[in-house]
């Protein structure tokens, strides 16, 4: 049996806000914008070329046995690209707020590109959840 990782949920605050940042500003492709039940919406987007989407989550229960994520405690979500400048100019372009390209150094986290998978940048969304893109060589479909 496998067991794929395929949906990620990212709590925000704003929906429309969050919807607005996702699809337009980074680019995802929102697959569904429902309201499931009475005061629970669900916007659930997929990062191009991925086969992992997020789901925005407002008024959504937790499931028994967990702990709800508040809006801006998610940190360390990893996209992957292949050309970490190109990722970057495009995300400028639409208004995110982008970290220079960043490598792993000596002395730790130093401004450029570094070499195969040493090249990062980061952003947060509005609610302040942290995303890591990094640099890869090739697509995953090639890997």
């Amino acid at each position: 049996m496998n067991w794929t990782l395929e949906v990620v949920p990212v709590p925000v605050t704003d929906m429309d806000r969050a919807k607005e940042f996702y699809a337009e500003r980074c680019g995802f492709v929102v697959d569904l914008d429902d309201e499931v039940a009475p005061g629970v919406r669900i916007v659930q987007a997929t990062p191009p070329g991925s086969r992992c989407s997020i789901a925005l989550l407002s008024g959504m229960p937790p499931m028994p046995g967990t702990t709800p994520m508040a809006p801006g405690s998610l940190h360390g979500l990893q996209l992957c690209v292949t050309d970490i400048e190109a990722a970057r100019i495009a995300l400028v372009e639409t208004g995110v707020d982008v970290s220079p390209v960043m490598r792993v150094g000596a002395a730790g986290w130093e401004e450029g590109k570094g070499g195969t998978w040493n090249s990062f940048l980061s952003f947060r969304d509005p609610d302040g959840n942290g995303w890591i893109v990094q640099e890869a060589p090739s697509d995953l479909s090639e890997r």
